[in-house]
């Protein structure tokens, strides 16, 4: 057992610029927005499966942000940032926790590179987001990040509804790894009420924390172990399911994992689905979810030397059909019919 920096000690050590606050600020502004109806544009979460290495995660960074100049007037861009990974079984966990890659687990470390990281990211003018894996990592990047996942193991999770209830971000509940749609709108109806639970604050200490509920969570359908949930049926079987309980039919699409069938080109596959729904005058699709990176595909931790820009973890696709995926977002948006109430 180590003692870890304070969220208190890392945010005063790391603290955010003026301009880097309004970075995330914006966007948090411009993604309430989409799913608010104000604003038509289409939210874009897209990034590396999760970060392993520093300079390359800033090289994407600098994509991302020639992507924003070209669609600016579409697409509201967010980046993935994800320094912690579920595992069901074993394996490498994440940047924050084996940021050498070696095993060593210096955890003090991650913590300090991760937060750099999202300032650098911040800096260029690039938004970022995360998904929370726990309770307490959240405590020392929230403020850096503009909009947040609760992901398909934890969606269920008492502990994840009662955080997500006090989150200053836009978050998206994903449906369960078997494909329940309710249990992630089970998670929004809790989500936006106050909750009051045991939680740690900025300075290590336990605390009874109250909150006074989000009000801008939303599913994502990530597909399942029973296959994809992206196509028109889904939405739609989604869309009624929301209004029903009489919430915001407000629905993200994750282009990878069941939705891709764990094979990374078949996210062109979803996009031409989601593309295609959009310019039919669908309104319920706010935002979608893209594994991208450097360099296409993915390779083991163990392999010598790494290559630059390529997963660890899940295989992503590569800038090239990235910039394909992302004109043909833009293009659906642009020529999205206007579907009569």
């Amino acid at each position: 057992m180590s003692l870890l920096t304070t969220p208190h000690e890392l945010v005063q050590t790391l603290p955010m610029t003026p301009e880097q606050h309004h970075t995330v600020q914006q966007a948090r502004a411009d993604i309430e927005n989409i799913l608010d109806n104000k604003d038509n544009r289409l939210v874009v979460v897209v990034g590396p499966c999760s970060i392993h290495n520093y300079a390359s995660a800033i090289e994407y960074a600098h994509f991302l942000v020639k992507m924003q100049q070209k669609h600016k007037t579409e697409l509201v861009f967010v980046m993935r940032t994800y320094f912690a990974k579920p595992r069901t079984t074993v394996g490498w966990k994440g940047y924050i926790y084996d940021p050498q890659l070696d095993g060593s687990c210096n955890v003090n470390d991650g913590l300090r590179n991760a937060r750099r990281l999202l300032l650098d990211i911040l800096e260029l003018g690039v938004p970022c987001a995360m998904e929370h894996l726990d309770s307490i990592a959240p405590q020392y990047f929230g403020d850096a990040l503009s909009w947040a996942a609760i992901g398909a193991r934890t969606t269920e999770s008492q502990v994840h509804r009662e955080l997500a209830s006090g989150i200053s971000t836009p978050i998206g509940f994903k449906n369960g790894t078997g494909g329940s749609v309710d249990i992630a709108i089970h998670a929004i109806q809790s989500s936006s009420h106050p909750q009051r639970f045991f939680g740690c604050n900025q300075h290590g200490q336990i605390t009874a924390i109250e909150t006074s509920g989000n009000p801008h969570c939303h599913v994502i359908l990530r597909g399942s172990t029973n296959g994809p949930n992206y196509s028109p049926v889904y939405v739609q079987e989604t869309k009624h399911k929301l209004q029903a309980q009489q919430l915001p039919t407000n629905i993200f699409i994750d282009m990878s994992h069941g939705n891709s069938q764990k094979q990374h080109p078949n996210q062109l596959v979803v996009c031409a689905s989601v593309a295609d729904q959009i310019v039919c005058g669908s309104t319920c699709i706010k935002g979608v979810m893209i594994e991208s990176n450097l360099v296409e595909g993915k390779h083991d931790i163990r392999d010598t030397p790494l290559v630059h820009g390529k997963s660890i973890t899940d295989a992503c696709l590569g800038l090239a059909d990235t910039e394909t995926l992302l004109e043909a977002l833009a293009k659906s948006v642009r020529n999205r019919c206007v579907v009569p109430p």
